[in-house]
């Protein structure tokens, strides 16, 4: 490549993460090029609440990232006028555990983030379909932000093509990759850069790499309820005490051992089942409700509908909505990493082949992606080394 001639790059995979890794690299000066396997986003990317989620996180270098990402999320809606709620978030309590957690996560944040713990008048105020009887109060967070997935992820490529002059090849394979390459139904393309972005290509493209990693799969199951009347407005996305126990942002707080011993002891059946119930409108007023977790590398494909049950009878007690009727129901599934000290996976499968994967340990991509695409373009976050031996054909 010349010194006057735009670097070109190629990244595999058209979810959150490969179409955030697109709009970092052309930011950077690259001239971009997406490969997916499908006609539009199908994947983990389309099938959750749509929420960008800062309270789920630590503070310090992810929160910032979540904060970056937030920026991008605006933008990008804007721009594009598509739908979106800059909500922020409500924790409910009706137990003394959960409100002391809660009050424990304000004082710690006192100046580092724009959350407060409300008493239950309040709380009424923030969600008018709050389950008044027994609420203690409620912690508040006005970082978050809802938009609904499948609108937004469908037309950011359109976005990114527009703004950015990002090419993308849908329903195309990517087969093999030896940088500087990449094939895809029996053509060669190159590029200077290559990122892998997709869970699938990671597993398929390179699976003796895939098999060291410490990383499985996560099914979620998920429902959505039909349209509320126009008279109802959720407010924030809504959660119950077993958000806390779930999220890295509420770890290390005094109380949330005693919080969890006591949600193992009375919801034993949600604690196996990884069930935390948070419920999010979106602009048509339907209601995004989850979610289970259940982890392996093979998962059924069956969806059970007492887990779909089980979610919304605990969410019974925490919301009191106009209609339950549910509209749709489905799972997905998305990488985890094992191993709970890393927010992410960022391997050199080859010189000039970057693996990204895994994005804040496994289902926070909404959140963290764009500013952890910014992080690795830029060079701040290294790609850990696991290059394969790999014999480059003509």
């Amino acid at each position: 490549m010349s010194h006057t001639q735009q670097p070109g790059a190629i990244v595999v995979g058209a979810g959150i993460v490969g179409l955030a890794l697109a709009r970092a690299l052309a930011e950077a000066g690259y001239k971009v090029t997406v490969f997916d396997r499908h006609e539009r986003a199908v994947g983990a990317s389309v099938r959750n609440f749509g929420t960008v989620w800062p309270i789920g996180v630590t503070n310090g270098a992810i929160y910032e990232r979540a904060l970056r990402s937030r920026a991008v999320w605006r933008q990008f809606c804007d721009e594009t006028d598509t739908w979106y709620a800059p909500s922020g978030s409500l924790v409910a309590a009706w137990h003394d555990d959960e409100w002391q957690v809660m009050n424990e996560y304000a004082a710690a944040n006192e100046g580092i983030r724009p959350c407060r713990a409300v008493d239950a008048a309040g709380a009424l105020r923030h969600a008018p379909g709050l389950v008044a009887k027994g609420l203690r109060g409620a912690l508040v967070s006005d970082d978050e932000l809802v938009v609904d997935p499948r609108e937004a992820i469908r037309a950011m490529p359109a976005w990114l093509s527009a703004r950015y002059g990002v090419t993308f090849h849908w329903r195309q394979a990517v087969t093999r990759v030896e940088h500087p390459y990449v094939w895809s139904g029996g053509r060669r393309y190159a590029a200077d850069a290559i990122y892998v972005a997709g869970g699938s290509d990671f597993e398929t493209l390179f699976p003796e790499l895939y098999e060291r990693q410490a990383i499985t799969k996560c099914k979620l199951q998920m429902l959505r309820l039909e349209s509320q009347p126009s008279s109802f407005q959720l407010g924030p996305v809504v959660c119950g005490g077993l958000t806390m126990a779930h999220y890295s942002g509420f770890h290390g707080l005094p109380g949330i051992d005693g919080l969890r011993r006591r949600l193992a002891a009375e919801h034993a059946d949600l604690m196996a089942l990884g069930i935390h119930v948070m419920a999010a409108q979106n602009g048509l007023g339907e209601i995004t409700v989850g979610d289970s977790h259940e982890y392996g590398h093979t998962l059924d494909p069956f969806d059970e509908t007492a887990i779909n049950g089980r979610i919304v009878d605990y969410l019974r007690g925490v919301l009191d909505l106009p209609h339950w009727n549910v509209r749709q129901t489905w799972h997905g599934t998305y990488a985890k990493l094992t191993d709970a000290t890393r927010s992410e996976l960022v391997l050199e499968a080859q010189p000039g082949v970057t693996v990204v994967n895994g994005v804040g340990g496994g289902g926070l991509g909404m959140t963290l992606s764009f500013g952890l695409a910014e992080d690795i373009v830029a060079g701040r976050v290294r790609a850990e080394r696991e290059t394969l031996a790999v014999a480059v054909n003509g």
